[in-house]
């Protein structure tokens, strides 16, 4: 069976994470689709359940054998992509495919799959919002929050190649907007 996509992107801190853990736990069929990266683990993080962590050689590799469904190199030396066989697992059991990914990922999800797929980015309120969420976070350094700032900048004029905005300036708005909307969407 091939189910249906529900896409979330959003700038990083932007609370994509949160909304997405909070309509997962509403009892929709969905599954999360977990994304493979060439980063190290941040602290808990666990190889098949937050990200298939690779090595660079093993990612160029999958790239080469053309096992994703889209990638990207999003910060230099850093690449993030969705694997073929993840989806198809996640079909295979019946389910619909929820995928957290960064923009231009969400918007490669949404040309690939159409109408498919449901595309949703979810907006910071302001850049300094976005800053002090990251701060609050505290799991990068400084230089690398300012890298982000600056990525967020860009990746919020991707928002109109997006079904729907999602502003979140609040948690709770923003998770009932997303829940009506993939409710619409999955005809639940």
């Amino acid at each position: 069976m091939e189910g249906k996509l529900v896409i979330f992107s959003a700038p990083s801190g932007s609370g994509k994470t949160t909304i997405v853990r909070q309509l997962l736990a509403k009892g929709y069929n969905l599954e999360f689709s977990i994304s493979a990266c060439n980063r190290p683990p941040r602290v808990k993080e666990q190889h098949g359940v937050d990200y298939y962590f690779l090595t660079t050689e093993e990612f160029k590799a999958r790239i080469a054998a053309d096992e994703f469904v889209e990638w990207e190199e999003v910060y230099e030396g850093r690449y993030y992509g969705t694997l073929k066989s993840e989806v198809e697992r996640i079909w295979s059991k019946g389910h619909h495919v929820l995928f957290d990914v960064d923009v231009v990922g969400g918007v490669n999800l949404k040309k690939k799959f159409g109408d498919k797929a449901l595309a949703l980015f979810v907006m910071p309120p302001a850049i300094d919002t976005l800053r002090e969420r990251l701060h609050q976070r505290a799991t990068d350094a400084p230089e690398e929050i300012e890298r982000r700032l600056a990525k967020a900048k860009d990746e919020m004029s991707f928002s109109s190649k997006f079904d729907f905005v999602v502003i979140n300036d609040d948690l709770n708005a923003a998770i009932s907007k997303a829940e009506e909307l993939l409710t619409r969407f999955l005809g639940n």
